[in-house]
């Protein structure tokens, strides 16, 4: 299945300034199947090294890291010439050998011409406790498979291209958008994990689709306690079943699982968000740039990984999502919200790979926007909704606190152009974020 990540590293891969590259992301979002494409199709030879997998291949990066020792045994391990330039040296599961990830800055410094990808799915965690080499390495982004993604992969292609875009807009007619919305649907059900899609593709049947979904659960399960031995497994399966129903509202630990200590709560949900299962939303004033500089770090809400586990582990129907017109009203809400951040960090987040909103809280009228996106240096606040302009109150008191914010950006399931109402402008949902 093409990903968009596939032109980035070609990109790199012919870039003057290249360095070591190294991919981040949740497990089973396809950067494996990705790289492997990559170095096929790409290189002369490709190496691989599974450190997970093939624990033999740490013992390459013990004692010193010169880059002419690890080049003859990463020769002799693989069985493969290595040539600078015409080579793909893919280190998987780098954090289970760190040394290896320490060694990525010497093979930037001694021998820059060779092409090194490393990928790890519980990287974040190694990523705060190993000193990585600063301005030595690049960083992407992997994410569950987008909309645009899926359709491509589902024999959508030429659908996939009408979706609009907030950088050049055009709209789609009426026709266009109600088979857009149909696929929508569809895809609020499989998500983007690419073993659902896949499955999907294969069959058309949402049974396997939601098989694959229990697949994914149980092996993240597994894998959190496997890689972190001191994570409570009960607390962690309580907070992945009930997180994902608190998608699109604030939450409090206190409030999260109250039959447990709020430290075994904050450690178990902080292991769920490094293993990037969960992103916390910031809440931000939106009185400047960056958004971070003024965001709380306690007024806060999640959004998933991805919005078909979500409707799986929320046990939604599917006969609910796909009979209803409106989708800004399945689950609350909380399935158009959460796929619309969803779409928003595959392309960035709101700044830095962050995802913020805005809320205010007082007794008389509390009020919150669901996204905020900064795009050209302005700050766009953003709400999810079905409309119409005279029920977003959020939204109006908003602009009104902010005057320098000329407008306000709706986007809806049931709109299909561009249409501008006073201060909103009203945008289809499945708006691209580029």
């Amino acid at each position: 299945m093409k990903r968009n990540i596939d032109s980035k590293l070609v990109e790199w891969k012919k870039s003057d300034f290249r360095k070591p590259l190294v991919i981040r992301g949740a497990r089973q979002v396809g950067k494996t199947y990705s790289v492997c494409e990559f170095g096929e199709n790409y290189f002369e030879t490709f190496i691989k090294l599974d450190f997970e997998r093939d624990r033999t291949s740490h013992r390459i990066f013990d004692g010193d890291l010169t880059t002419q020792k690890l080049i003859v045994e990463l020769e002799v391990h693989a069985n493969k010439r290595i040539t600078p330039g015409k080579t793909l040296l893919f280190f998987d599961e780098i954090q289970e050998c760190e040394r290896a990830l320490l060694s990525l800055r010497y093979f930037y410094e001694e021998i820059p011409e060779l092409h090194i990808i490393a990928a790890g799915s519980m990287l974040e965690f190694t990523l705060g406790s190993v000193s990585l080499p600063v301005g030595r390495l690049s960083f992407e982004w992997m994410r569950p498979m987008t909309f645009h993604e899926v359709l491509s992969a589902s024999g959508n292609k030429i659908l996939a291209d009408k979706l609009p875009c907030f950088s050049n807009f055009r709209p789609v007619s009426e026709t266009i958008h109600l088979k857009i919305i149909e696929q929508l649907k569809l895809y609020f059900l499989t998500g983007g994990m690419p073993e659902s899609v896949k499955r999907y593709c294969r069959t058309r049947t949402l049974i396997q689709s939601f098989a694959a979904h229990e697949d994914i659960y149980q092996s993240y399960l597994q894998s959190l306690v496997n890689y972190n031995k001191r994570a409570d497994i009960d607390s962690l399966d309580h907070l992945m079943r009930s997180v994902p129903s608190r998608v699109g509202s604030q939450i409090k630990y206190t409030r999260l699982d109250p039959d447990r200590r709020i430290e075994k709560t904050k450690t178990s949900l902080s292991i769920l968000e490094r293993s990037l299962l969960f992103h916390i939303v910031k809440s931000s004033d939106a009185s400047g740039l960056p958004l971070n500089a003024t965001a709380s770090s306690k007024v806060m809400k999640p959004i998933f990984l991805d919005v078909g586990l979500m409707q799986y582990v929320c046990g939604l129907q599917p006969s609910d999502i796909l009979k209803e017109k409106d989708l800004s009203n399945v689950y609350r809400g909380a399935l158009a919200e959460q796929f619309v951040g969803q779409e928003m960090l595959a392309a960035g987040g709101s700044e830095n790979f962050n995802l913020f909103y805005w809320s205010r809280a007082k007794k008389s009228s509390s009020a919150e926007v669901d996204y905020l996106y900064v795009k050209n240096g302005s700050i766009l606040p953003i709400e999810v909704k079905s409309g119409p302009a005279g029920k977003l109150k959020s939204l109006h008191i908003f602009l009104n606190e902010h005057p320098t914010i000329e407008k306000g950006y709706v986007m809806s399931p049931v709109s299909f152009d561009r249409q501008e109402v006073d201060r909103f402008t009203f945008i289809p949902i499945y708006t691209r974020f580029v």
